[in-house]
């Protein structure tokens, strides 16, 4: 489920910045790259939690799928976090500079 979320939010998020390359101000692609990494390693942890369980991988109970999607969730709430942080630092707008 955390897999299934992040490479959702990654497609989303390059989607967007795609759209908007020439003039990326919001730094999306910062976004896309957080979204990125992180399927990229859910992908890693699905495999060897394959590897450890074989087919009973795709079986999981309902518990731990509802822990999983929380698990995704804050992950991605955790990347849109750092996200705002980069672009509230890099001000591309000027926002902060208008109101000195």
């Amino acid at each position: 489920m955390t897999l299934l979320l992040t490479v959702f939010a990654a497609i989303i998020s390059t989607v967007i910045w795609y759209n908007h390359a020439q003039d990326d101000k919001l730094k999306v692609r910062t976004l896309c790259f957080l979204f990125w990494g992180a399927s990229i390693m859910w992908f890693i942890d699905a495999v060897f939690e394959y590897a450890e369980l074989g087919a009973d991988y795709f079986t999981p109970a309902i518990g731990d799928m509802v822990n999983d999607a929380f698990l995704g969730l804050s992950v991605i709430a955790l990347a849109l976090i750092i996200w705002l942080v980069v672009l509230l630092i890099k001000d591309p707008k000027g926002v902060f500079k208008k109101g000195k």
